[in-house]
């Protein structure tokens, strides 16, 4: 199974850059073991439109594009299901054992995304009730996938 992480905007060279790059490998090298072919980041330019409708819609349109056909989306958003790390373990397991090709995580832009992304979306999920800033987020994501993953290897990564 694939792992995609598509974000809208881009990280800038720096500590953040740093860290997804650091989790992004880890999750890389040790998914291969338990089979997961490969997991990427793709970005996706925030739009320059100047009213946040039309923000969300371009971005939305961007996103939707890239989503490879037969893949299981996740959003994530405030409004999702805030799990814990063995449940969201789980899950991911539980996609790979169910035979999906490509599991895509979205992460929006600062405006949100179109209804009709989220219409398409098997599933949301919240890292808690606050606000995060996207580059937190996906750096939050790439961990959770890192820690998923060594949990479902049996590494001593995750302590309960």
């Amino acid at each position: 199974m694939r792992v995609l992480v598509l974000a809208v905007g881009r990280m800038k060279k720096g500590p953040e850059t740093d860290l997804c790059e650091r989790y992004l490998r880890r999750a890389a090298d040790a998914g291969r073991a338990i089979g997961l072919r490969s997991i990427e980041v793709i970005e996706i330019r925030e739009s320059r439109a100047a009213e946040p409708k039309r923000r969300i819609i371009e971005e939305s349109i961007a996103l939707t594009n890239v989503i490879p056909e037969g893949a299981f989306t996740v959003l994530l958003d405030g409004r999702g299901d805030a799990v814990t790390s063995l449940t969201f373990a789980e899950r991911l397991g539980h996609w790979r054992d169910g035979g999906r090709p490509v599991v895509v995580f979205i992460i929006g832009g600062p405006d949100g995304l179109a209804e009709s992304l989220r219409a398409k979306a098997q599933t949301m999920l919240a890292f808690g009730a606050a606000t995060w800033p996207h580059q937190l987020v996906r750096i939050m994501l790439l961990e959770q996938i890192y820690r998923a993953i060594t949990i479902l290897s049996g590494h001593p990564y995750h302590r309960d």
